[in-house]
C-alpha cells in the first residue's frame, strides 16, 4: 500500500495551513465555515443563548438509555478507550453484516470525511459533488490543492445523479453523495441511487454519507451498506451526532472495504474516543423506541415548518430529514441579525447567484416561536 512520509504529511499541512488565524485550527476553520457573504460578514457560530436552529441538531436527545449509561461509565473516565473502542467495532460490524476490519471509528463522522478529503489532496485527484451539499470532505480536499468539481441540484433540489456521471472526470477519486441531503433534507430513488454507485464505483469511490437516514421510516432506509458487503468501491458514513442526539460527544465512523479503510485510517492522528461516547453510542443501538419518538416529533415540527412556508407561497425543498432550504425573503445579512436579536440561530447558504435560508428542526414549541419571529422579521 502506498504511504505517505511523516515529513510530506507536515509539510503539506503547515504550507496549506499558513496564514490562518492565531488559535483556529484548520478543522474549526472548516467545518464550521461560512456558506455564504452574509455569514462571513455576520459570523456563524456566535455566542449567546440563542434556540439553535442552525446547526441540524436533535432537540430531544440524549435519549433516557444513553444518559444512564454515561452516568454507569463514570467509573471507566480514568481509562483511555482501546479496548472499548474494538470492541464496539466489532459490534458495529455484527449492524452492518461486516467484518470488524471494514469499520473505522472518528470523532464524529466530520473527522473521517475530512480526512478522505485530506488524502485525496495531498495524494492527488478531484472530488466531485453535488452542490449545494455538506462540504467538510471537499474543503479539506480544496485546501490540501484537490479541485472540486460541482454539479448542481435538480429543479426539486436533489441530487442530480445523471449529470454527475457525466462530470466526472479521469482523475475524479471520490464522487460524494449525501442521502438525505444536507442543506435540503431532499432524498434519492433508492433504485437509481444504487444503480448510480454500481457503475461510478468502478470509476472512483463513491462516498454515501448517510448520516440523515434515521429520520427516513425504517422501511424507507435504503442504505448502500449492501454494495459495501459486494465489495464495490463504496464508502458508507454514519453518525451518533443526529437521530441518536450526541453530537457533542463527537462519534461516527465509516463502511468501507479493509484496503480503503487502511488508505483513509493511516492519515488518522491518534483519535481516543470518549468512554462517555462509546457507552452512550452503544446504549443507543437498536433503541428503536427514542429512534421512533425523535422521527415523530420531527415530522410534527417540520409538517408545521412546512406549512408555514406553503402559506407563504415559498418554495422550498421536499424534506425528508431535519432541516429545510428556502429562497431568503430578505438579503441574508438582515436575516441573521434579526433572527439573533429574537434569539434564534439559522444559516444563510449562496447557491445560483442567490440567497438561501437553511434552517434546522427543533421542537414543535421552537418552530411555532420561530415562524412569529420570522414574520417580525421579513415584515
Amino acid at each position: 500500500m502506498e504511504t505517505v512520509s511523516r515529513r510530506n504529511w507536515l509539510k503539506s499541512a503547515v504550507a496549506l495551513g499558513a496564514g490562518l488565524p492565531l488559535g483556529i485550527t484548520l478543522a474549526n476553520e472548516l467545518m464550521a465555515a461560512p456558506v455564504s457573504q452574509a455569514e462571513k460578514r455576520h459570523g456563524v457560530f456566535r455566542p449567546g443563548k440563542l434556540v439553535r436552529l442552525g446547526s441540524n441538531e436533535n432537540p430531544y436527545g440524549p435519549s433516557p438509555k444513553a444518559r444512564e449509561a454515561i452516568k454507569a461509565s463514570i467509573t471507566e473516565h480514568n481509562r483511555y478507550s482501546f479496548a472499548e473502542a474494538q470492541e464496539f467495532k466489532k459490534v458495529l460490524a455484527d449492524k452492518e453484516g461486516v467484518s470488524p476490519d471494514h469499520i473505522l471509528l472518528g470523532a464524529g463522522s466530520g473527522e473521517l470525511l475530512a480526512l478522505t478529503g485530506m488524502g485525496i489532496g495531498i495524494e492527488g485527484g478531484a472530488v466531485l459533488s453535488a452542490f449545494p451539499t455538506f462540504r467538510t470532505l471537499m474543503e479539506f480536499a480544496v485546501r490540501f490543492n484537490a479541485r472540486w468539481d460541482k454539479v448542481d441540484l435538480d429543479e426539486t433540489l436533489t441530487h442530480n445523479l445523471e449529470a454527475m456521471a457525466s462530470a466526472a472526470k479521469p482523475d475524479t477519486k471520490v464522487i460524494f453523495v449525501v442521502n438525505p441531503n444536507n442543506p435540503t433534507g431532499t432524498v434519492l430513488d433508492p433504485a437509481k441511487l444504487k444503480s448510480f454507485s454500481e457503475e461510478m464505483s468502478r470509476k472512483a469511490i463513491v462516498y454515501s454519507d448517510e448520516a440523515y437516514l434515521e429520520f427516513l421510516e425504517p422501511g424507507q432506509q435504503h442504505s448502500m451498506i449492501d454494495l459495501v458487503r459486494k465489495d464495490y468501491n463504496v464508502i458508507v458514513s454514519r453518525t451518533f451526532s443526529k437521530i441518536y442526539g450526541l453530537a457533542g460527544l463527537r462519534l461516527g465512523y465509516i463502511v468501507a472495504k479493509p484496503d480503503i479503510i487502511r488508505k483513509i485510517a493511516k492519515y488518522q492522528p491518534g483519535t481516543i474516543i470518549s468512554q462517555p461516547a462509546l457507552a452512550a453510542a452503544k446504549a443507543s443501538l437498536g433503541d428503536n423506541e427514542f429512534m421512533s419518538f425523535t422521527r415523530k416529533k420531527n415530522a410534527e415540527a417540520r409538517d408545521y415548518f412546512c406549512k408555514y412556508l406553503d402559506s407563504k407561497k415559498w418554495f422550498y425543498g421536499n424534506s425528508h430529514a431535519n432541516v429545510v432550504l428556502f429562497p431568503a425573503p430578505k438579503d441574508g445579512k438582515t436575516i441573521l441579525e434579526e433572527t439573533e436579536k429574537r434569539g434564534f440561530q439559522i444559516r444563510i447558504w449562496d447557491y445560483q447567484d442567490k440567497e438561501w435560508c437553511r434552517v434546522s428542526i427543533g421542537t414543535l414549541d421552537e418552530m411555532k416561536a420561530f415562524t412569529k419571529a420570522f414574520d417580525e422579521v421579513i415584515a
